[in-house]
């Protein structure tokens, strides 16, 4: 049993990084160097054929917007969120114009304060 072990072929612990990467990264990786060849590709066929705008002559063209088609619900939970949204704005909002008026009334006592009253008549 012994001899028989030993006429094994040793394992070869040696691997390249290309080999050493998991599948789904050398896809990847072999994705990305498909891409960068296609658009060197194409922007050689460019050169060639001289069909491209240099920098300086190239005007974008006008665009009017004349029409957004959006659903009425997504529309609706975006408005809805938006109000969730302001609700702690606008309470520091109110805390901060009260504390600036509070200081603006410690330091300039003579600042006018009114009371609104409001009556009704009563019923009978």
């Amino acid at each position: 049993m012994v001899s028989g072990a030993m006429d094994m072929a040793e394992p070869r612990f040696t691997m390249t990084a290309e080999e050493d990467l998991p599948r789904t990264l050398r896809r990847e990786k072999e994705a990305r160097a498909r891409e960068r060849e296609a658009e060197a590709q194409s922007a050689q066929h460019a050169v060639e054929t001289h069909d491209y705008v240099s920098e300086e002559t190239y005007e974008p063209d006008p665009v009017t917007v004349t029409r957004l088609n959006i659903p009425f619900l997504h529309l609706m939970v975006f408005f809805i969120k938006a109000v969730f949204a302001a609700i702690p704005a606008m309470l520091i909002f109110v805390v901060i114009c009260v504390l600036i008026g509070e200081a603006l009334q410690a330091y300039i006592p003579e600042l006018r304060q009114f009371e609104l009253i409001i009556r009704t008549p009563l019923a009978p």
